[in-house]
């Protein structure tokens, strides 16, 4: 038996076979139940998401014998033919190779003789952005009032490219990239009728990698299972040549840390692997951008199709960087792509490069360089005014701490509570304020000393209202003992001016033991920063 490629074996024969255009299947179906058909169609969209087969369907639900709401059934004469491509009504033509006039002049001709076997006469055209003035010209009459037993479908990739005067006269459907989840449920469905072993992480990668088309997704899961191999993560990298979001994400820390040698071992991986350094540098690309999207948003999973570990780790590589950085950054490895792709035999020299004037800024000259300089001085700046005011930042030693722990949690807040008690608190909104969101300020500790930052997250920071003292409550005497260190309490109180919560020169008291319940009703009035 010939073999059949999967995307045409699976192809949808019905409109709720169609997957990710409910938008465009649901009105299509109404209008063939009631009839109520428009004369021409106008399908626009990127490749493999649906054009072409949805033209199809409509052909068939517009002459089925027995339609089922709308639906063609599929097994009549007429839609058995339309499938197997032998209905003589139904022209489909490729404007991509028939540019010109004479082609648009023969269909205006055929139009006025009425179908052999069909209810209508359907003529699909695809790319049609490829036709020439001419063509288009020809075609504009007819497109405008044909005959009640013709119905035209347009179909193509770049409707910018059209002239207005034939989408006026259309009925316009613009069909979207299909998501990540929606392709993963039909590779799934696919692997399961083909008896095909398909890991849930490899039908992500997929779906990535076919960048919202169906049919590339189902041609690369037909590449992967070539062989009678499983289909694993690990099959889809190598066939593929992707390298995956880890290596992306250690690559993005050695350019933070001008790590050099870590960025040449990169670039040396990929080339020793036979991996094409542009898909590597595609990856880093949208890794870049992703962590952009997460640095600018605070619902960035709603613009990322991520799972939950690839989420934790893009948003902690984020936090190393200010936007400023990430913008530059972006247009280098955009600049470097294209250069890539004009002079291919350097493109090893290029990446080499690129990663290490993004890790020194200095190196470049341009705007966005200077920017990302620039952010890195406001901090700087901030922290030298830190330094003149020179007030001593002080700690608990942990051990005493330990040593008599009753003492240590009820004196910060017996400190908070007996100021937060004053009737005037209310007018003067309390003495003290709670970091209640200490996103930036994790975010400037793990700038300054990543190490600490797994720290910081369990603690309660109180800074006071002329921002002079702040109070760190930790759960236990470990941390307490880590962040009581020198190098700690100094990154305590660089963070807290640079996050803007304290002014320069604050005093950093580390206090053991959690808030009770029973205080929190005492300390409602405290301010949250």
């Amino acid at each position: 038996m010939e073999h059949m490629a999967l995307y045409r074996k699976y192809r949808p024969r019905s409109f709720d076979d169609v997957y990710g255009q409910d938008h465009i299947t649901s009105v299509l179906k109404y209008e063939s139940e009631r009839g109520r058909l428009s004369h021409a169609y106008l399908f626009c969209g990127p490749r493999g998401t649906g054009k072409t087969t949805c033209a199809k369907i409509l052909a068939k639900a517009v002459n089925c014998d027995e339609p089922v709401n709308g639906d063609p059934c599929g097994k009549c004469f007429k839609c058995l033919s339309v499938d197997d491509g032998s209905a003589t009504d139904v022209v489909e033509m490729d404007a991509a190779s028939n540019t010109g006039v004479d082609y648009i002049r023969d269909i205006r001709d055929e139009v006025a003789y009425t179908p052999a076997f069909m209810k209508k006469r359907v003529y699909i055209i695809d790319e049609v952005h490829m036709l020439s003035i001419g063509a288009f010209n020809a075609l504009l009459k007819t497109l405008e009032e044909p005959p009640e037993h013709v119905l035209f479908i347009l179909a193509t990739t770049e409707q910018h490219k059209l002239p207005a005067t034939i989408v006026s006269r259309c009925q316009r459907f613009d069909f979207r990239r299909i998501t990540v989840d929606d392709i993963v449920a039909r590779l799934t469905y696919i692997a399961e009728k083909e008896s095909i072993t398909l890991e849930h992480d490899a039908a992500i990668l997929l779906a990535k990698q076919a960048q919202g088309g169906m049919r590339d997704a189902i041609n690369l899961f037909e590449l992967c299972a070539g062989g009678g191999h499983d289909v694993t993560a690990e099959r889809v990298r190598d066939i593929l040549g992707i390298t995956g979001m880890e290596s992306a994400a250690k690559t993005a820390l050695a350019v933070k840390a001008g790590d050099h040698g870590a960025l040449f071992r990169a670039v040396a991986d990929v080339t020793a692997s036979s991996k094409d350094i542009s898909v590597f540098w595609q990856e880093l690309i949208s890794f870049w951008r992703d962590m952009l999207v997460t640095k600018s948003l605070s619902d960035a999973a709603a613009y990322l199709d991520l799972t939950a570990p690839e989420a934790e780790m893009l948003s902690q590589t984020a936090k190393n960087f200010t936007t400023a950085e990430l913008i530059y950054q972006s247009n280098l490895l955009d600049e470097t792509l294209v250069n890539m792709n004009r002079i291919p035999q350097i493109k090893r020299n290029l990446a080499e490069m690129t990663l290490v004037k993004m890790s020194s800024p200095s190196l470049d000259a341009s705007a966005d360089a200077v920017l990302a300089r620039l952010s890195v001085l406001e901090d700087k700046i901030k922290l030298m005014g830190s330094s003149q005011k020179s007030v001593p930042a002080t700690a608990v030693n942990a051990e005493d701490k330990a040593h008599d722990v009753s003492e240590s949690v009820a004196e910060a807040p017996a400190e908070v509570k007996a100021e937060t008690k004053k009737p005037e608190s209310k007018a003067t909104g309390g003495k003290w304020r709670r970091i209640a969101d200490k996103g930036e300020f994790i975010e400037k500790i793990a700038s300054l000393n990543p190490i600490l930052r797994g720290f910081v997250k369990g603690t309660e920071c109180f800074v006071s209202n002329d921002g002079s003292r702040a109070i760190v409550k930790v759960p236990n005497s470990f941390t307490a003992g880590m962040l009581a260190e020198a190098d700690s309490m100094a990154t305590l109180t660089d963070a807290l001016v640079l996050c803007g919560a304290a002014e320069a020169g604050v005093s950093v008291k580390i206090e053991l033991g959690e808030v009770a319940e029973s205080e929190l009703s005492l300390m409602d009035e405290i301010e949250e920063l």
